[in-house]
């Protein structure tokens, strides 16, 4: 990552022209130094030393933009282009991003501060961007053919509005949007208040990350643009389990989650050993009379939703998307059902001829968390990741809310494994049991049947495939 000190210096625009509206020539003459960020891990809180103070984000798996400050302004500098992504160790995909990674860097501002974002399009083709849930002037909207040209390669655009409201955004292209979305370009903003708000509490960590997708077959580094509902990979920022860092907190420390969806469908995200009330939506901060404790939100397509809780419960406690085809990797797709057939030594048979042939196991989907089979080129298993008792048999939008009463205020490292005091784990039980009761009582139908002694039908039930509509 490029030194703050180096950051900070103004670079001349060498190549390309600047092209704005309402900025100055002053404002133009020179640019900030692009930062850029290429390592795939938690990045600390960057803790503002110019401007208005505020408490800051810890962006999952991402960074904070930094700035400087020109007159007053808070000038950041986005740089539109290719990246590299390593969605979790031992796989990399080929993305569009911004400033070295996708999603972007998150950006971080204060109620009534003047913002100035250059940005630099690196993109094969032209761009723009959108500042998703901002008031601001229609000309900084950011959709290309109706509020501007768009940004042609190789050239530079300014944007500069005031950021009016305190909230939690996401900014994205309105240029080609179908592909450069798909492709991953897209980040966090989030706007601080000025004073104390009545709706808005002090919290001791404030966690933000964005939900995405992707369609990247096994083997390949480019996701599938024309893909509407059948991704295969659903990535918070853009990382999958196990990649995706743990949310850690010291015991009752208040934590905020913002969460922001930009896939193609809606994800109930859904939080163990603990409740959370909704806070704050990107149309701003929930009243506090409409509030109630929930352990599942959903979150609907082009939505972000604010959570918080007292993270008062010791432990390592799941955390994911509620749609089981999501907490799963790669190859969940168009896999046949084998449960209750022998298949052992056909399966490794048929691979010898269909490398990326795959069934479901014997005993169900676990069965897969254990074979040691071979995989394509540059992916993960379906399910994988081992935890203190085995495999956690997880994938995609699966991480951990790891909370410890001797994390020290504002450390984010992960703590390890939660150590359970004695006789708090479940156990086998060897000794007698009774003999379970079970129905057998298929109920009664709410009507009399119109025509009796209808012949015995026998159905044979065949599982869908494809992910259809999810």
């Amino acid at each position: 990552m490029t030194s703050r000190r180096e950051f900070f210096k103004a670079a001349a625009l060498t190549g390309g022209a600047v092209a704005a509206a309402s900025v100055s020539k002053v404002a133009m003459s020179a640019l900030p130094e692009p930062i850029l960020q290429t390592s795939p891990d938690t990045m600390p809180p960057l803790v503002p030393n110019t401007g208005r103070p505020y408490n800051p984000v810890v962006t999952l798996n991402g960074w904070t933009l930094p700035w400087r400050m020109n007159n007053g302004v808070k000038e950041f500098h986005l740089v539109a282009e290719p990246v590299l992504r390593e969605m979790a160790p031992g796989m990399t995909a080929h993305l569009w991003g911004y400033n070295g990674q996708s999603p972007g860097p998150t950006i971080e501002v204060v109620e009534g501060d003047r913002v100035r974002i250059f940005v630099t399009n690196k993109l094969p083709e032209h761009t723009s961007i959108h500042w998703h849930g901002q008031r601001l002037p229609n000309g900084m909207d950011g959709v290309t053919g109706l509020n501007q040209p768009g940004i042609p390669a190789g050239k530079t655009f300014v944007y500069e509005f005031e950021a009016r409201r305190p909230g939690t955004f996401m900014y994205h292209p309105h240029a080609d949007e179908m592909v450069q979305m798909a492709m991953g370009m897209m980040g966090f903003w989030v706007t601080h208040p000025k004073n104390k708000n009545p709706l808005i509490s002090e919290v001791d960590r404030d966690y933000c990350f964005l939900l995405n997708a992707y369609d990247i077959d096994p083997g390949a580094y480019t996701p599938k643009i024309m893909t509407m509902l059948d991704f295969n990979l659903w990535t918070w920022n853009s990382r999958l389990f196990p990649g995706i860092s743990p949310l850690v907190a010291r015991k009752n420390d208040r934590v905020r989650l913002r969460v922001g969806n930009l896939t193609m469908t809606n994800h109930p995200i859904h939080i163990h050993g603990h409740e959370f009330e909704v806070t704050g939506t990107d149309g701003g901060p929930t009243p506090k009379n409409s509030r109630w404790p929930e352990v599942t939100v959903d979150i609907a397509v082009g939505q972000m939703r604010q959570m918080e809780f007292i993270a008062s419960e010791e432990g390592d406690w799941a955390f994911h998307c509620h749609k089981s085809h999501h907490t799963m990797n790669a190859m969940g797709h168009d896999v046949p059902t084998m449960i209750g057939v022998d298949h052992r030594g056909m399966t490794k048979k048929i691979t010898n001829l269909i490398p990326d042939y795959m069934a479901m196991g014997e005993r169900g989907m676990a069965d897969m968390a254990e074979m040691q089979m071979p995989l394509p080129d540059n992916t993960i298993p379906m399910m994988t990741g081992d935890g203190p008792f085995g495999s956690v048999e997880m994938g995609g939008m699966f991480s951990m809310l790891k909370v410890r009463k001797d994390q020290k205020p504002g450390d984010y490292s992960d703590p390890g494994w939660y150590k359970h005091p004695e006789g708090t784990v479940a156990y086998e039980f060897t000794g007698e049991l009774a003999k379970p009761k079970r129905s057998s009582n298929a109920g009664q139908p709410s009507m009399k049947l119109a025509q009796k002694n209808q012949p015995h039908i026998e159905l044979q039930v065949r599982k869908p495939t494809g992910h259809s509509g999810h």
